[in-house]
Parts: C-alpha cells; sequence; structure tokens
C-alpha cells in the first residue's frame, strides 16, 4: 500500500472524526475566553491552537508505517508521544484527554467538568508557543542565527548521548545495523514507485539502483556502528519545523512515536534529517556548521560514509510525505504546491547520491591572520553536502587535552611533543573524512615546512586535489585580532604573535592570500582561487 493510499479500516470511526474536528475547530469548545482556533494539518495529525494550548488529534488512518485505525491505537500514539517528548521538551507535553460524546449526542472534552458520556477520540494538550519561535518559520523569515545552529547542535550530540537503545532489544537485534536501514530504503523505492504521476519510473529505479548499491557496499559499517551502540532510539522527525526556541534555546519536539522502528536508528540518520532540511532550504552553510559542531561533541568520522545515502532516504521520505498531502489536499493551489515540493525533494534524493569527489584544503598563516573565520566561511563550497568537514588545530589541541575549547591551556601543552600530536591527529582525521568521500579544509598556522608537506602527503596518498592558503597580514592587524578575540578556542596572545613573527616559515609553495581586507573580501579571493584549482 502506498503512503499516498491511506487505509481507513473502520469507516464508521473515520467518517466520525469529522464531526470531532469541527467540534475542535469552534471556539466555543474552549469556553469564553477563546475567540479563534488556528487548524493546522499533516499527514498524520490536526492540531488546534486555541488559547494558551495546543490539542493534536491523530488522524484515522493507516499507512504502512504508522496506523492510526482504531480508536485505541490513537490513544496509545498519544500516550507514547506525551512519555517521549518528555525527554527534550518537558514543559510543552501536558496530558492526554478523551473528547466523549453524550447520550444526547453532544460532544465535550473530558476532564473540563464532562466526565460522563462515551470516549470517541483522544487529544493530547500541549503548551501553546508562538508559531514565529519555530525554527521553520524563523528560516522562512531569514532569522535564523548561527548562534541559534551552534546550540542546536549541541542540542542534538547531548540528547544522542544519552539516547536509549531500542526498547526491548536484545544485544543481537540491537547491532542488525543493516537490517535497521535497509526496510527504509527499499519502502522509499516501493512507495516512490507507486506514485509514478509524480516520480518518472526511469528516475525512482536509477535511485533504486543507486540506493541499494550504496547499502550493500556500507553494510559492514552499519553493522559495526549498530553493535558499537549507535543504533539508539532517536527522535526520528528531526527537521526545523520539530524545533522551537524556549526561552532562547532550541528544544526538540514531536519526536517520532508510531513506529519504533522509524526512531531506532543510527544517530547520524537522526542528524542526516537536519541537514538535510537546512539544503532543501538553501542553508548550506547553516547545514555545514551543525555538521561540524555535532562532530567536536561526538566522534563520528567513521560514519561520513554513511552521509550521501541517509541524506538521500530523509529527502525521500519528505518526498513520499508531501505526495501524501498531495493527495490529501483539496484546493487545486496546495496540490499544486504539493506536487511541486514532492519533485523537489526527489531531485535532491538523487543529487545526494551522486556526490563531486572529495577534496583537501589547507588554510594555514600566523595567528590573528583569520584562519577559522576564512576556513568557516570556504567549508560550505567544499565537497559533498552539506561541504566540508572542518578541522581546527585549536580545537583539537583542547580535545587531546581533555578540556573544554574555551579552558586556557599551560605553555607545556604547546611544546614541541604536544604540537606533534596535534598535527599527527589532523592528519589522521583528514585521512579519514577524505576516505569517507567528504571534503575537508584543515585550518592551522602550519609554520614549518614539513609540516605542510606532511598534509600534502595525505592529499597524495588519498589521490585527492589539494590546495594550500596561506593568509598574510599586517603585524598591527595580528595583533590587534588577537586581542579581541574573546570566548574562542585559541590560546595566542600578542607575545605569541611576535614570536612567531620571527620564525623561518622556509620555502612556502602554498598560494598566498592578502588577509589584511574585510573576511568577506579575503573569503572571495580564496574562494576565487579554489574554484579555478584542479578539483
Amino acid at each position: 500500500m502506498s503512503i499516498s493510499e491511506p487505509s481507513l479500516s473502520d469507516m464508521p470511526e473515520g467518517a466520525d472524526q469529522d464531526s470531532i474536528l469541527r467540534f475542535l475547530g469552534d471556539p466555543a469548545t474552549y469556553g469564553t475566553e477563546v475567540e479563534d482556533v488556528t487548524r493546522i494539518d499533516t499527514h498524520g495529525a490536526i492540531v488546534f491552537l486555541a488559547g494558551d494550548f495546543a490539542y493534536k488529534v491523530k488522524r484515522a488512518l493507516r499507512y504502512p508505517y504508522m496506523d492510526f485505525s482504531t480508536l485505541e491505537k490513537r490513544r496509545q500514539a498519544c500516550a507514547r508521544e506525551l512519555s517521549l517528548n518528555a525527554r527534550t521538551a518537558p514543559s510543552l507535553y501536558l496530558k492526554v484527554i478523551a473528547v466523549t460524546r453524550s447520550e444526547d449526542g453532544r460532544l465535550a472534552l473530558a476532564g473540563e467538568g464532562n466526565e460522563g458520556g462515551t470516549t470517541v477520540e483522544w487529544v493530547l494538550v500541549m503548551k501553546r508557543f508562538p508559531q514565529e519561535d519555530l525554527l521553520s518559520n524563523q528560516a522562512d523569515r531569514g532569522q535564523l542565527t548561527r548562534e541559534t545552529m551552534v546550540a542546536l547542535a549541541e542540542v542534538v550530540a547531548e540528547f544522542h548521548d544519552t539516547a536509549p537503545p531500542p526498547p526491548g532489544a536484545t544485544e543481537a537485534e540491537s547491532s542488525a545495523g543493516t537490517e535497521s536501514f535497509d526496510w527504509v530504503v527499499r519502502e522509499n523505492i516501493e512507495e516512490l514507485t507507486d506514485r509514478s504521476d509524480l516520480f518518472p519510473a526511469a528516475e525512482v529505479a536509477r535511485l533504486a539502483a543507486l540506493s541499494l548499491a550504496q547499502l550493500a557496499d556500507r553494510k559492514t559499517l552499519l553493522e559495526a556502528r549498530a553493535a558499537a551502540g549507535q543504533v539508539r532510539l532517536c527522535h526520528g522527525d528531526l527537521h526545523l519545523r520539530n524545533v522551537v526556541l524556549l526561552d532562547g534555546h532550541p528544544r526538540l519536539f514531536d519526536a517520532i512515536e508510531f513506529n519504533d522502528a522509524i526512531a531506532c536508528i543510527d544517530v547520524v540518520y537522526d542528524l542526516a534529517f537536519l541537514l538535510m532540511d537546512l539544503e532543501h532550504r538553501g542553508l548550506r552553510p547553516f547545514a555545514n556548521l551543525v555538521l561540524n559542531r555535532y562532530l567536536q561533541h561526538r566522534e563520528a568520522l567513521e560514519a561520513l560514509p554513511l552521509l550521501p545515502l541517509f541524506l538521500s532516504a530523509r529527502a525521500c521520505v519528505r518526498a513520499k510525505v508531501a505526495a501524501s498531502l498531495e493527495k490529501l489536499a483539496q484546493e487545486p493551489g496546495q496540490k499544486t504546491k504539493r506536487r511541486a515540493e514532492a519533485q523537489n525533494y526527489f531531485s535532491e534524493a538523487l543529487a545526494f547520491l551522486t556526490p563531486p569527489p572529495p577534496r583537501l584544503v589547507a588554510v594555514g598563516g600566523l595567528s590573528g591572520s583569520g584562519k577559522t573565520t576564512v576556513a568557516s566561511h570556504l567549508a560550505p563550497r567544499l565537497g559533498a553536502a552539506p561541504g566540508a568537514v572542518h578541522l581546527r588545530s585549536d580545537i583539537l589541541r583542547k580535545a587531546l587535552a581533555g578540556v573544554d575549547e574555551e579552558t586556557h591551556l599551560p605553555p607545556e601543552a604547546y611544546n614541541p611533543s604536544a604540537n606533534q600530536a596535534v598535527y599527527d591527529d589532523l592528519l589522521r582525521k583528514a585521512a579519514t573524512v577524505l576516505a569517507a568521500g567528504q571534503a575537508v579544509i584543515v585550518d592551522a598556522v602550519f609554520a614549518r615546512p614539513e609540516e605542510r608537506a606532511a598534509l600534502e602527503r595525505v592529499a597524495r596518498v588519498s589521490g585527492c586535489a589539494f590546495s594550500g592558503l596561506w593568509l598574510e597580514a599586517r603585524p598591527e592587524n595580528l595583533r590587534s585580532r588577537v586581542e579581541s578575540r574573546h570566548h574562542d578556542a585559541s590560546d595566542a596572545t600578542t607575545d605569541v604573535v611576535d614570536r612567531q613573527l620571527d620564525y623561518d616559515l622556509g620555502c612556502l609553495t602554498w598560494t598566498a592570500i592578502d588577509a589584511d581586507g574585510t573576511v568577506e573580501s579575503v573569503v572571495e579571493t580564496a574562494g576565487r582561487h579554489l574554484a579555478s584549482s584542479p578539483k
């Protein structure tokens, strides 16, 4: 059965839901203080915003992956949603109540002085929040910030750190990495095939061939990650519409409650939904930022070979949801909008499976030359979605020392052996990322010729293109920038800059970039060089 063809297994109950939805859409239902009700439709639920609360009802239907076809199943789903979302947004999820029908046919919300009658529906009650605080709406208005994205990446990483294993799974079942993802790929293909009016058969066949080939190639990796405990009870529907700012902090809500197979997944597949959503919205710089901040908090470089397949599968899921909403839409304009949305997601799903080759870019220069700023701006432009992994020596040094990135390290943390350990870690991580098919941009001083040569050798061994950029700025600018830093991983001071100015840099073969100008001008110059360099 296709996602676009829901089944009503009990038609009397399904038909009766129409009167319940009219009841919940009536302001009079909620008392005299509520003057209007806003209705929000999704493919599996309807939400009514009334006064200070939101009332969520499951649609009386059944999809291959989601069954709300009976009253009891809808009650269980509401209770499960309440429980799961207490992990991330306990202040939003309040209770589950019944809609009852009296003997004379009148409907009422139980718990509002109307305890009698027969239960005809279940409603999840949530605390209402301003819709403008949804990150999806902030994205639509161009109001997302780097600070919010950094905080969101950290929230997701912490959530994955504490997410439990699949409920009731044995050790063998928990390690079934391929099985836990194989059905996602195959069901996507089956349901896309069923909608040949939206998705051309030849293109679906191409997507199927690419997806199944990558799935076969990644089988060992999927199994290894599952065996290592990376398949957990995650969010399952992690996109911007399911993140809200509460008291200025991003909070995840609306986790998948109706099918554990959708929520019990590799944590990076969970993250991939957020990355795909940002990509779809044309916000690759934010997607790149989220990926890199996540990787700083969770060591997951070994999962990068899975990213193209994970991103594609997520785009397929959204294509299916859009196709479902197209089927449900009544107005021609809405049907046209949903069709276009479904087809755009499908095109993106194909594109994710055919990424550009990886490349290695180095950004070197003395402290204060702007290496990190330039590298972070260049990273989204490089390689496969969502751009290059940004490896920063200052961050790795703090990680090797086992301290927070803003903790100031003593001088001995910068002795020759400590420096060598940092550069060795940079080289190892760069090689790992390139082998995964992802681009890398490495940001470090690279004052010694042998350090630069070692990084170039990583690119040669990996069979990838290499570009080296050397940022140059006047001494007074170097000192000024170092002095103005706050809440940064770098421990450099003006004394450090003065010592570096006396370094013998040896023969510099990397492309010199004048870094005295604005960030925009320096990035533009560097970007032009990279665009003209061999890839």
